[in-house]
């Protein structure tokens, strides 16, 4: 063989040779990634990462602090539910513990107040207005007495939910009803005509319980309703409480 072809033979094989590498086989990343498939899923696994840990994060952070008295508020908040639905005693108290005093009348607008209540700090005008006279001898108010200006009766409602604890006539009084609400708080409706209700029963505010009538005590008024608010034992000014007419 000439030098010539020696060169040309060399020629030939240094071609091939780079022919050779530029044709060699691609490596398996190569090949997993030439597939169509490949980023649709890994985009896929992303996201799906992503949603798990916002849902993680957006848990975590409305779990209470303490795990056990969240359990306590849930239990009692679904008992408290339950219990209203099927009229349960102690779900009443949740009720109407939340309530404000309204006046035992229909329409308020319709009655006023004939005898204050006998305020021990009030004025020498209140003392003198608070006073009750039966058989010669005077005694303070211990509510507010409501009657309609044209004497008429008119009926008694509840001021606040509760259980009736007491049906009584009694003699110099008249006819009384007393309600026991939560809160260690009693309403008492004396001089009163016809009775709706009876011991025993549990009352929502607004219900009918009587009809005003008259007593021995304060028979100069006429038809009326004698109106007492007992809170932890303790007698209290049922205008302090009552909104305005």
């Amino acid at each position: 063989m000439n030098e010539q072809d020696k060169i040309k033979s060399t020629h030939d094989e240094s071609l091939k040779n780079k022919q050779g590498d530029s044709g060699a086989k691609p490596s398996s990343w190569s090949r997993l990634l030439s597939k169509r498939w490949v980023f649709p899923a890994v985009y896929t696994a992303a996201a799906a990462l992503i949603l798990t840990l916002v849902w993680v994060y957006q848990d975590a952070g409305q779990k209470p602090l303490n795990p056990d008295n969240a359990a306590v508020v849930s239990q009692g908040e679904a008992g408290s539910k339950t219990g209203a639905a099927n009229g349960d005693p102690e779900a009443l108290e949740v009720v109407a513990s939340a309530e404000s005093l309204v006046w035992p009348v229909a329409s308020p607008s319709e009655v006023e107040v004939v005898k204050p209540y006998y305020d021990e700090n009030g004025t020498e005008e209140n003392h003198i207005a608070a006073m009750v006279q039966y058989n010669n001898t005077f005694v303070t108010n211990t509510g507010i007495d409501i009657a309609r200006e044209d004497n008429k009766t008119f009926d008694v409602k509840a001021a606040l939910s509760g259980e009736v604890t007491r049906v009584e006539d009694v003699a110099v009084l008249g006819k009384v009803i007393e309600i026991t609400s939560p809160g260690d708080l009693k309403t008492v409706y004396q001089s009163l005509g016809e009775t709706k209700v009876k011991q025993g029963d549990e009352v929502k505010q607004g219900d009918t319980l009587a009809t005003a009538g008259r007593n021995e005590m304060e028979k100069g008024l006429g038809n009326h309703l004698h109106f007492e608010v007992h809170e932890d034992g303790k007698i209290v000014n049922p205008s302090d409480l009552l909104p305005q007419r």
